[in-house]
């Protein structure tokens, strides 16, 4: 089954253009940055942003005509954040789009004035980029990525596959993580708690933190993961699918493309439906309407993946009811 309707759209161009920071805007074309959590080069990035370049296309606005996009992308590393927020505030464009929370905040340290569209931050009044999400007031409004009932899913999904299932833990990276990894532990451990699961907190500041985390977990059985949403453990993904197998524990991930390359199953929005919906509201700014009058959104389409060759590979048979459920089925 496939789902990348737009990974070859444009021919990869979404990801090729100048990295230089100019401070003179071409006339009569508009400047629009963008700021990414992931790798340049990265295949769920490439989807999202011919998804997005592809709507402003339809929308009447196309490269080298009226409208030029600038990218940075960070890899999830919060000092590289911080250093493009510099480059694209000092560009001056129109407006900048930035995915995740700590992006966000890198950007919305360096400008007050610029609009700002940010994707996929989870909690953006308690981290204070908006007086409420009806009407954000400043000049930041977006998309979240998250609803509470989606902690409960996760571990509801981990419990479904792994009947026997006793505890978890939640690994994340407090860096890049809402809150500092507060937004998510509590949702989990209230999830948890209900199903008469054990939860556990399993931060990682390196790469080289997973491993010890996961072996941890391993030690008895009973034992599942939940991997949060944030830059750093998008951007280090593989290192958990390996460390996964090789201590055969099932873990739920809350980005489809994670199971679409080797995770077990996956639960969450769809990175590439907020991408394309995103570029709504950069034309809107463009055609003159304010950020802080714009609504911020929830998400509306979600995606429950499975991947069967991993189940497989994990010893476990995954529950037709569960498969009934699933928006696609890797095998």
């Amino acid at each position: 089954m496939k789902r990348r309707e737009f990974i070859t759209l444009l021919g990869g161009v979404a990801v090729a253009w100048p990295v230089a920071a100019h401070a003179q805007k071409t006339e009569g074309i508009r400047r629009v940055g963008v700021l990414k959590n992931t790798p340049e080069g990265d295949s769920e990035a490439k989807a999202e942003l011919a998804a997005f370049e592809h709507e402003l296309k339809n929308l009447g606005w196309s490269e080298g005509r009226n409208i030029r996009i600038d990218y940075r992308f960070s890899a999830g590393d919060t000092a590289r954040m911080a250093s493009f927020a510099k480059e694209l505030v000092a560009i001056k464009p129109d407006v900048i789009v930035v995915r995740s929370t700590p992006a966000l905040r890198a950007v919305a340290a360096e400008t007050s004035t610029i609009p700002l569209v940010f994707i996929l931050v989870s909690d953006p009044v308690g981290e204070g980029f908006a007086a409420s999400l009806a009407r954000p007031g400043g000049n930041a409004t977006g998309f979240t990525n998250v609803e509470s009932a989606m902690a409960g899913k996760w571990v509801e999904l981990l419990k479904d596959i792994t009947p026997a299932l006793k505890r978890v833990t939640f690994i994340f990276n407090p860096p890049t993580s809402p809150g500092g990894g507060a937004y998510y532990a509590r949702l989990v451990e209230r999830a948890a708690t209900a199903l008469g699961v054990t939860a556990t907190a399993g931060p990682v500041y390196a790469p080289s933190d997973i491993d010890p985390v996961v072996t941890e977990l391993a030690r008895e059985p009973g034992g599942g993961l939940v991997v949060l949403p944030d830059a750093f453990m998008n951007t280090h993904r593989k290192v958990v699918f390996e460390l996964a197998m090789r201590h055969r524990l099932p873990a739920v991930y809350t980005l489809g493309h994670f199971a679409m390359e080797g995770g077990l199953i996956a639960y969450g929005v769809n990175t590439v439906d907020v991408y394309r919906r995103s570029a709504s509201y950069v034309d809107r700014i463009l055609k003159g309407e304010r950020a802080g009058d714009l609504p911020i959104q929830a998400p509306t389409k979600f995606e429950l993946m499975i991947n069967l060759k991993t189940a497989k590979a994990l010893g476990l048979t995954v529950p037709s009811s569960l498969l009934g459920r699933a928006d696609e089925i890797i095998e």
